[in-house]
């Protein structure tokens, strides 16, 4: 769809509203629009989803989003994923907290599907996946996904986001889409900012610092550019006190994490010849994250008054250190062949720490106690070499070039769990809680370093087969060392009726490799579980295992090894053009996921049954109250529509106006629960594959079915106007065993507001992001920790409130 490009600024008006009365996912805005004459003329020229080297956003067969820059600025946030959930209605970034660590690296999901069913590139090589694994019960539960935050956007040209199953063209996790980030490029243009804020109640103040700038090398051969990012966020609580315990006064902590970052990024080019590039880019973080865990208060089982007499909230520490590098060489032969033959490393590694805590058991045992703790350390690797041909070859039976692109590429992957010292997990003999509390460490028996490999090859061809139908094809064929062969495939086609309305349509098959995380990954949990919780107990704090599929304890209560998801994406869309303002587009899709990966419910392991079948069988040390394990568990469908319509108004000396309307409807659902291993129906106790809040919830309507977006840039001389109107549709969360407990929370509409001026190179900016102070329902009594935690970790713009912010800019 053809894109127009707006001055940074605006408000959103009734006039706007009136004018889009279509909705759809937003598209990109520059600093400078084109006037309504030349717009057409203009047409972003995309790399994603493609080989070609001249299809537009325009003219692309598959729907496509493309976000520069300066949209993401006007945002207003300084995280990468929080901005793009802004953007495109599809897109959605919860703020998890209260969940161990899951809001150290909180991901993204693409139409309502798994963070790790979404592909992310950067300059169209494979980015590496976090170390972290999601484990508890938030939104992307057992996914090990991209952190996207990892990379800074003062380093970013712009981004493309394909919304479409795109396995065929890249391999593995493009089963809900491809969000490709375009760095920038060339000496020329930089740009030094600071930006600082809080929240309205008080808290989570932040600042963030950042650098951009490029210097040419040996008279222009090449170029290198340098990204640098520095920030630090003071930690948000809304929390409330305790109903049983009021005296206390608000005890637990619940938010946004402590956060404090930097980050370094690179991108350079040399020419070697006039027709051979060597390219390079990397990037080097860290992120130290500080998390609550509960507060346990002096009625609780965990109390030790003689270490902490008025109760004890433990603070788990997450410690992030992202690095990766890219290095290739480029060209394009005298013949027209285009080559490109790359290596690229990524890794993630986190490492634990609890302090402010205790470990019962060690205390129990040797009279002492340490306070603070090394939990072990995740470190998670992706290694790969790529070899990508091109060229655009002239037949006498077709009109047009057929674009003809073949490769190969090789994938290696790590996983490594490092065992924590001692005094974290130890458990002991006497029966007394063992691990650190909070975060128990990892155990010796969790310990171990895993690897695989992956050989790919695939060849694709695309045309335009007529003036006005294009098509293309594509196939690749992947061989992993731990689970054997698939191949995938997609077939692609669109028609312009005329230069203004068009069709497209796309039919895909893809598949997504179970990762070594999920395959390997073991640890043992402390969360709060409400009523009706799937272990069978009373409300409370309770550890928690999670085993790996080959582990003794999980193949005794049915586990087995996992099989890669294989999806079928159908999309179906108009793109319309009526006026040169007015651009409109509808898709529509469905997508199909069998045998898709899932955390099992939590299997209680306290009755006597199950108690007694575990040590016939020779598992007697059993540190936790319920285990969970991987499973290709369930068969999925999601359905759903995306509508967009922006339009720009012209007013001359009176400055220019920029408005989108998007919205996204999706719609997940359970069409399949594979049947219960037989030893969990023999030993009953209500055991299952998984309960009803991931087959109804997590998998499917704890995502809001619809979101909206209003957004308005206007311009006038110095001056910018941004306003960005939200309406995130009501979701429900589901009790894993009660349906009583089920709660629905309303639809929430979210303001945000900026003002922007400009005075030469300068650029000074006041906003505010909800500004109309919305928070999400309050959670109901029986699954709020007894009023300690009253707002769902599953709301979509979280739970902090009004934030305001303001922002100077110097470019050049």
């Amino acid at each position: 769809m053809h894109k127009n490009r707006p001055l940074p600024a605006n408000t959103p008006t009734l006039a706007a509203l009136a004018l889009l009365t279509s909705i759809s996912s937003l598209h990109a805005q520059d600093a400078n629009p084109p006037t309504p004459d030349n717009a057409k003329k203009l047409g972003t020229v995309i790399v994603t989803g493609t080989r070609a080297d001249n299809r537009t956003e325009s003219s692309s067969l598959t729907p496509i989003d493309v976000v520069s820059a300066e949209t993401l600025k006007q945002t207003g946030t300084t995280e990468l994923t929080t901005a793009l959930a802004r953007i495109i209605p599809s897109l959605t970034f919860p703020r998890p907290a209260a969940a161990d660590t899951a809001d150290s690296q909180r991901p993204a999901q693409l139409r309502g599907l798994s963070p790790d069913q979404v592909l992310v590139l950067v300059d169209g090589k494979r980015w590496h996946p976090g170390a972290i694994l999601l484990t508890n019960g938030v939104l992307g539960r057992g996914s090990q996904a991209v952190d996207l935050n990892t990379i800074p956007m003062g380093a970013i040209d712009h981004i493309e986001v394909l919304r479409d199953g795109a396995s065929a063209q890249y391999g593995s996790d493009a089963i809900a889409g491809v969000i490709n980030i375009v760095l920038k490029k060339g000496a020329q243009g930089g740009d030094v900012e600071v930006t600082g804020g809080q929240y309205s109640a008080g808290d989570g103040r932040q600042w963030q610092g950042s650098a951009n700038f490029g210097i040419p090398l040996n008279d222009d051969k090449g170029w290198i550019r340098f990204t640098l990012q520095d920030g630090n966020q003071d930690y948000s609580n809304r929390a409330e006190p305790n109903r049983t315990r009021p005296w206390e006064g608000t005890t637990q902590r619940y938010g946004d994490p402590a956060v404090k970052d930097h980050n370094l990024f690179l991108n350079a080019q040399y020419d070697l010849t006039p027709g051979v590039q060597l390219y390079a880019f990397g990037h080097y973080s860290n992120r130290d994250t500080t998390s609550p865990a509960f507060f346990r208060n002096l009625a609780s089982s965990n109390s030790v008054p003689s270490l902490y007499p008025h109760g004890y909230l433990p603070l788990e520490h997450a410690d992030s250190t992202d690095q990766s590098l890219v290095f290739g060489v480029r060209g394009k032969t005298a013949g027209g062949w285009r080559w490109d033959v790359s290596g690229n490393y990524g890794g993630n590694r986190v490492s634990y720490a609890t302090e402010n805590s205790v470990n019962r058991a060690f205390l129990h045992d040797f009279g002492y106690s340490p306070t603070e703790f090394h939990d072990g350390i995740l470190r998670s690797t992706q290694q790969s070499f790529d070899v990508d041909i091109a060229k655009e070859l002239s037949t006498s039976w077709l009109p047009n070039p057929v674009t003809l692109a073949f490769g190969a590429e090789y994938l290696r992957q790590t996983y490594k769990i490092e065992a924590g010292d001692l005094p974290s997990w130890y458990t002991g003999t006497s029966g007394v809680s063992g691990g650190a509390q909070g975060f128990g460490g990892y155990q010796p028996t969790d310990a171990g370093s895993y690897s695989r490999h992956d050989v790919a090859e695939y060849v694709s061809v695309e045309t335009n087969l007529t003036d006005r139908f294009g098509t293309s094809l594509a196939l690749r064929h992947e061989d992993y060392t731990d689970f054997g062969n698939t191949t995938s495939g997609a077939l692609a086609g669109r028609f312009d009726f005329t230069d203004r309305f068009a069709i497209r349509g796309s039919a895909t098959t893809g598949f997504r490799a179970p990762s070594l995380a999920q395959q390997h990954y073991s640890y043992t949990s402390s969360l709060y579980y409400g009523a009706g919780n799937s272990l069978q107990l009373p409300p409370g704090i309770y550890n928690t295992g999670l085993v790996p599929v080959n582990s003794q304890v999980g193949q005794l209560l049915g586990a087995e090894s996992l099989e890669p998801e294989k999806s079928r994406n159908f999309t179906l869309g108009l793109v319309w053009n009526p006026l040169d303002a007015l651009n409109l587009s509808l898709d529509i899709y469905q997508i199909k996921v069998n045998n898709r990966i899932t955390l099992s419910s939590n299997l209680a392991t306290t009755s006597p049954a199950v108690q007694a079948y575990l040590a016939a069988n020779g598992v007697t040390n059993t540190n936790y109250s319920g285990i969970a394990y991987f499973t290709n568990a369930v068969d999925t469908r999601t359905r759903g529509a995306d509508l967009v319509a922006s339009y720009l108004s012209d007013f001359g000396n009176n400055g220019t106006l920029q408005s989108t309307l998007s919205y996204n409807y999706n719609k997940n659902k359970v069409t399949d629960i594979k049947a219960n291993p037989a030893i969990l129906d023999q030993l009953g106790v209500n055991l299952k594959r998984i309960d009803r809040r991931d087959q109804y919830g997590l998998l499917a309507d704890t995502t809001p079915r619809s979101k909206l977006i209003l957004n308005e840039v206007y311009g006038v001389g110095h001056w910018g106007f941004n306003g960005t109107l939200t309406r995130y549709g009501s979701f429900v969360s589901y009790n894993s065993t009660t349906a009583s407990l089920d709660q629905t929370f309303g639809a929430k509409w979210i303001l945000d507001l900026a003002v922007n001026y400009n005075l030469d190179r300068w650029t000074f900016t006041l906003g505010g992001d909800n500004v109309l102070n919305t928070y999400p329902d309050k959670v109901i009594h029986a699954n709020d920790n007894n009023g300690t935690l009253p707002y769902s970790v599953f709301s979509p713009f979280g739970f902090n409130g009004a934030y305001v912010y303001g922002k100077v800019a110097y470019r050049w």
